[in-house]
């Protein structure tokens, strides 16, 4: 059994997961609208952070900043972990324990460019949110918006508050997607250190090698971001 003590952490503001910002308590309240259960306003919230917040791979990933739910909720896009970042923010404003939790994936659907830029098909510290909903933690998945999903042949996925929402091992011609390969754990923040730490990695993202060089000496490019 779990304990409220053992939530606080999960429901405070924390410097990147800043639920306390008013513009961040302002979306949620907006979004939840006159859903009165904690499973209805976590559905709610969800589908406004996978749809309204535009999946966006090259998004930088270097400085807390890139990951803070208020920046996120202004520039209107990010990968995985900057969705998770909003989307636990939200569901803190909304009185729902909310946390972080990683595994590393492999998309055996990522475009040729987006394989060239990372170097690898494996994606390391794939995020995810987890709400503490009726006695327990569920997993819910906002990264690919709904007009991403389309694109690409693969059924967005769906989060009714009561069941684990994580990728589809294929996509809807049977073709392999998404492969779980390691759970790495669940975080009350985002882990900034680590998850630079393994985009360094030869498994992690190559533009930390070559294009976090660029993006730190045109400080412009990182700021238009994040506008």
């Amino acid at each position: 059994m779990i304990f409220m003590d053992n939530l606080k952490q999960y429901l405070i503001a924390t410097d990147i997961i800043d639920s306390d910002h008013p513009d961040v308590r302002a979306f949620a309240a907006d979004r939840i609208g006159n859903a009165a259960k904690a499973v209805d306003k976590a559905v709610q919230l969800y589908y406004a952070v996978r749809d309204e917040i535009r999946y966006d791979p090259y998004h930088p990933f270097f400085l807390p900043e890139h990951y803070r739910a208020s920046n996120v909720l202004k520039g209107r896009r990010g990968f995985c972990i900057p969705k998770v970042s909003l989307l636990c923010a939200s569901g803190r404003a909304s009185g729902i324990p909310s946390r972080a939790g990683f595994a590393n994936v492999r998309n055996h659907l990522a475009t040729r460019q987006l394989l060239e830029f990372l170097g690898t098909d494996v994606f390391v510290f794939h995020g995810f949110a987890e709400f503490f909903l009726e006695g327990k933690w569920v997993k819910a998945t906002p990264a690919f918006n709904r007009e991403l999903c389309e694109r690409h042949g693969v059924a967005p996925l769906e989060f009714n508050g009561r069941e684990d929402s994580i990728f589809q091992p294929y996509n809807n011609e049977d073709r392999k997607f998404m492969e779980y390969l390691e759970f790495l754990g669940s975080y009350a923040d985002i882990p900034v250190n680590d998850i630079v730490t393994a985009f360094k990695k030869p498994t992690g993202k190559s533009e930390c090698r070559a294009g976090l060089r660029i993006l730190k000496n045109t400080a412009t490019s990182a700021r238009a971001v994040l506008k």
